[in-house]
C-alpha cells in the first residue's frame, strides 16, 4: 500500500537524484538494483530497505535525515488548495497574471 511517507520519501530521493543529473538507471547501478525497483521507490509504491537508504544517502552526499527532509514536498491535492487558499489575498491584476499563466501552461502540453 502507497503511503505519504513513502511517496514524499521517493519524491524526495528523485527530487535529489535530479539535482545531481544521475540518471535513474545509473544510480540503480549504483545501487545494484534493477532501475525497476528504483522507479517503484521514486514512486512510493516500495520503500527502501534501511541498507539501501543508507547507500541511497551516500551516493547522493546526504545524510539520512535529509532524505526525510521532505516537508516542501507537496501533492497536487495540497498544491491546489494552497494556490486556492492564497488567490482571494491578489489584486484583480495578479489574478489574471495568474490565469494567464495557466493558460499558457495548458497550451504548452
Amino acid at each position: 500500500m502507497k503511503s505519504k511517507l513513502s511517496n514524499k520519501l521517493g519524491l524526495r530521493i528523485k527530487e535529489l537524484r535530479t539535482a545531481r543529473n544521475l540518471k535513474q538507471c545509473e544510480l540503480a547501478d549504483m545501487l545494484n538494483m534493477e532501475r525497476s525497483n528504483l522507479t517503484r521507490i521514486e514512486s512510493g509504491k516500495q520503500r527502501p530497505t534501511d541498507e539501501n537508504l543508507e547507500k541511497i544517502a551516500d551516493i547522493l552526499g546526504v545524510n539520512i535525515s535529509e532524505l526525510f527532509d521532505v516537508a516542501h514536498i507537496k501533492t497536487k491535492d495540497e498544491i491546489i488548495k494552497i494556490i486556492t487558499e492564497m488567490l482571494p489575498d491578489f489584486d484583480e491584476k495578479e489574478v489574471q497574471f495568474c490565469y494567464k499563466l495557466l493558460l499558457n501552461l495548458k497550451l504548452l502540453k
